[in-house]
């Protein structure tokens, strides 16, 4: 009798998570923030995707804002993406310790109906999104406002059939939805294709998003 095929996950794709511990007194330091800096100084002049009335995008520079409550969030934001690379790389401490980190970092707030397309950042390694207010949950609709990361593997689903339609989660084709909760930061690798769905809460969806490089 043949021996059992060894079964491993390959071309796997790192997904660092995180919560911010007791973030209520930061995140309303930040929508305040946010909220009273949501005008054409602060948005980006130059926006890749076509704007929505619905979803103001601020200008890439806001880690060099001085405000104490941005740098507490720029802390732990860099903190976790340099966990994560290290828990995802064979890089060493010091091997980080010897690079810059260089990074682009703006904010969205995301009213009713808005949304973002899907879209990656090729001129980046990592790329990361905090939770500053997740928005009020609409039962009747389940999709609003969620993250979905998708499948890098181009034809990965262009097949089905009873022997690969059941695959267990580290193998499955299908997008990963995340319902960001306040406070919480996903990292991921900065080519993955990922959109906002259409966030259909009264109130409003408040994130930040980094993208990071090394050198």
């Amino acid at each position: 009798m043949s021996p059992a095929p060894t079964l491993q996950p390959v071309f796997a794709v790192p997904l660092g998570a995180a919560r911010l511990e007791a973030c209520e007194r930061l995140n309303r330091e930040l929508e305040a923030l946010f909220l009273a800096r949501e005008d054409d100084e602060h948005r980006n002049p130059m926006p890749s995707h076509i704007p929505q009335r619905e979803t103001f995008e601020s200008r890439f520079n806001l880690f060099r804002w001085p405000e104490p409550c941005v740098q507490e969030l720029r802390k732990f934001v860099l903190d976790t993406v340099v966990a994560t690379v290290l828990r995802a790389t064979t890089l060493l401490p010091a091997d980080l310790a010897r690079l810059t980190l260089h990074n682009h970092t703006w904010f969205h707030i995301t009213r009713h109906a808005g949304s973002f397309i899907s879209h990656n950042h090729p001129m980046a390694s990592w790329s990361a999104v905090y939770c500053v207010r997740a928005g009020e949950p609409v039962p009747e609709e389940p999709g609003s406002g969620l993250l979905r990361l998708f499948d890098p593997r181009s034809g990965a689903g262009a097949y089905r059939d009873p022997a690969n339609s059941r695959l267990h989660p580290a193998f499955a084709s299908a997008p990963l939805d995340f319902r960001l909760a306040d406070g919480q930061i996903l990292v991921f690798p900065s080519y993955l294709f990922h959109e906002v769905a259409p966030f259909y809460g009264r109130d409003t969806r408040i994130t930040v998003a980094t993208n990071c490089w090394f050198a």
